[in-house]
């Protein structure tokens, strides 16, 4: 696996990439050489936080966690993404055959999910989509009370979505076709 490592508000020691890297050896045998890690490690209040990204074709496998020591949040986002790999095996496998096979996920037991535990759309909304700028957008957003609002971008012409983030500002996400 290639590593790119970022330090956000902080310097990444050497210790740290090393340990990063000695926890994803298990990851060695699902993900071949060519595949890309994305790390950002950063500090916030008294938490140390650490990001993780690795694109797997079309699917992108993502987790984030915060605890008080940076190994900690290692080991925490490991567990995490191990999970996400359980979870997410014979879905990758069918919807992405042709990816799929550039990663070994057979040695990954299946998760076993009752049908009723999985989660399953509760309820459908259909609303007309108003040509609007960002800056309306998101004042509607905030008088909905919603953490985020779909709407036609008027500069753009296109469907937009406006989402508030964690640390209280606000992303816009655009699509490309």
């Amino acid at each position: 696996m290639k590593f790119t490592i970022y330090g956000k508000n902080m310097h990444v020691s050497e210790g740290l990439k090393e340990a990063l890297k000695k926890k994803f050896e298990k990851f060695d045998r699902y993900f071949g050489q060519e595949t890309e890690v994305y790390a950002t490690f950063s500090k916030e209040k008294n938490y140390q936080m650490l990001e993780i990204t690795i694109p797997m074709g079309r699917t992108i496998l993502r987790a984030e966690e915060k605890t008080e020591d940076m190994l900690g949040s290692i080991e925490a986002v490991v567990d995490k993404l191990e999970g996400q790999l359980r979870k997410h095996k014979t879905k990758l496998q069918k919807r992405y055959a042709e990816d799929a096979l550039k990663y070994n996920l057979d040695e990954l037991d299946s998760a076993e999910e009752d049908e009723a535990d999985a989660p399953k759309v509760v309820r459908t909304k259909k609303f007309a989509v108003k040509p609007m700028s960002v800056d309306e957008a998101t004042m509607q957003m905030e008088l909905l009370g919603h953490d985020f609002f779909v709407f036609l971008n008027a500069e753009t012409e296109d469907v937009n979505v406006v989402y508030m983030r964690r640390d209280g500002n606000y992303g816009l996400i655009e699509p490309i076709f």
